[in-house]
């Protein structure tokens, strides 16, 4: 009998999920008090790996591409490509909003005492990606530092002799060797994890929460759905001749991780292994743009600010003007860089949107309490950009081998 794929799975694991939470959505204790702790556990397994992971494949591949000149000219590829697709995903989230108009009509009671989280300011942001202290940023998983520091070592190999650089080198490549077996096992406990994940969400959520935001759910899921298809799946096409086939198909298992962990971080050994088995991205390639991209590639939180911004507005009866919106798409775009891939992390990027133009900020209850919902979502669509920059960048380096829809095997 043929062995039965992670991705049907993790898929099945989602599906049950389904089920036992709406047959528990009168009582969301049994299921956050003997379900969660199983999707807290595999998360905790998943941000176990992180930092080591980030760490070690950053240096190796900083240092594999062999000269500071070539590292830049990658760098500029890949923050290039972010930075524009992230932009046109505000757009196609603010054009939905103004489309879909999710906030008329809705009354819903706002607690006057709500209060943001209070995030640095892009300039603080920008200054603390040099760690003061590289130790203290490992310890505390800041990933911009984390990321700062491992390019300085990886470069910082490449200026030295081969006998000088190679015990260094070696050592960490061995690492990200054992944390790519740790993956593997971790994986395999997916589908339970995702089981686990998923029930707690819709018993306590349920219909009640779905029904009244209905459009701002669907404003932003065929948002990225329209930001996979004509952003990435046409540029992977332009830039690397890859179908939008063999592109879909094959990236199919780290999308349905990111859809069920909501974390770009926590699917980034994923990402790492569907790129290399199913798109023939190489190593070097694969080591810098991804880690890069999992801590500032946010194209999918991008769209989800465009949407929930415009609908809060409509829910106070705000008209926003061209400029503010245009102030909309500059923050979510350049505020990507400081937002944590982790869950959740979207929220608090999306009040510093709110502050940009003036909009209030009690505003975010209305949106709290569906966020782990449109979290899914964004979180893939963010995941597949890292990917999509992965391929057009290796392509672009002659880093990658052809694919065809047929040599993609969904693992």
């Amino acid at each position: 009998m043929k062995k039965m794929k992670l991705t049907t799975k993790i898929f099945i694991g989602l599906a049950t999920g389904v089920v036992v939470g709406l047959l528990l959505q009168g009582t969301p204790e049994i299921a956050n008090t003997y379900i969660k702790p199983f999707g807290t556990l595999f998360i905790n397994l998943i941000k176990m790996l992180i930092v080591p992971l980030v760490f070690s494949s950053l240096i190796v591949g900083a240092a594999s591409i062999g000269d500071v000149k070539t590292l830049g000219r990658i760098g500029a590829k890949t923050l290039s490509y972010y930075l524009l697709t992230t932009a046109f995903a505000v757009g196609i989230g603010i054009l939905l909003a103004k489309v879909f108009v999710p906030g008329s009509g809705l009354s819903i009671p706002v607690a006057t005492d709500m209060t943001a989280s209070e995030a640095p300011n892009l300039v603080d942001t920008l200054l603390n990606i040099i760690p003061k202290n590289p130790l203290q940023g490992l310890v505390e998983g800041n990933m911009l530092q984390i990321i700062t520091f491992s390019l300085f070592l990886g470069i910082g190999a490449t200026s030295l002799t081969e006998s000088q650089s190679r015990p260094f080198i070696s050592f960490f490549e061995s690492l990200a060797e054992i944390m790519y077996k740790i993956t593997g096992f971790i994986m395999s406990l997916a589908p339970f994890g995702v089981f686990g994940l998923i029930v707690p969400v819709v018993a306590s959520n349920g219909t009640n929460v779905l029904i009244p935001l209905i459009k701002v759910i669907g404003a932003v899921y065929i948002g990225c759905v329209l930001q996979t298809v004509f952003t990435y799946a046409i540029t992977v096409k332009g830039f690397a001749g890859v179908s939008p086939v063999a592109f879909l198909k094959g990236i199919m298992p780290a999308a349905a991780t990111a859809f069920s962990t909501s974390s770009s971080s926590g699917t980034l050994p994923v990402s790492i292994k569907t790129i290399k088995e199913n798109f023939g991205v190489s190593d070097k390639i694969a080591s810098f743009v991804l880690p890069l991209g999992a801590t500032i590639n946010m194209g999918g939180t991008s769209l989800y600010q465009g949407v929930c911004a415009l609908f809060i507005a409509q829910v106070y009866g705000i008209d926003l003007s061209i400029t503010q919106m245009g102030t909309i798409v500059l923050t979510a775009t350049l505020g990507a860089i400081g937002t944590a891939g982790v869950p959740g992390g979207g929220l608090i990027m999306l009040s510093i949107v709110l502050s940009s133009v003036g909009l209030p900020l009690e505003g975010l209850t209305l949106i709290a309490g569906i966020d782990r919902i449109l979290d899914m979502a964004r979180t893939t669509v963010n995941v597949v950009g890292d990917l999509a920059a992965s391929i057009v960048v290796g392509a672009s380096e002659g880093e990658m081998e052809p694919v065809s829809t047929k040599q993609i095997e969904i693992a």
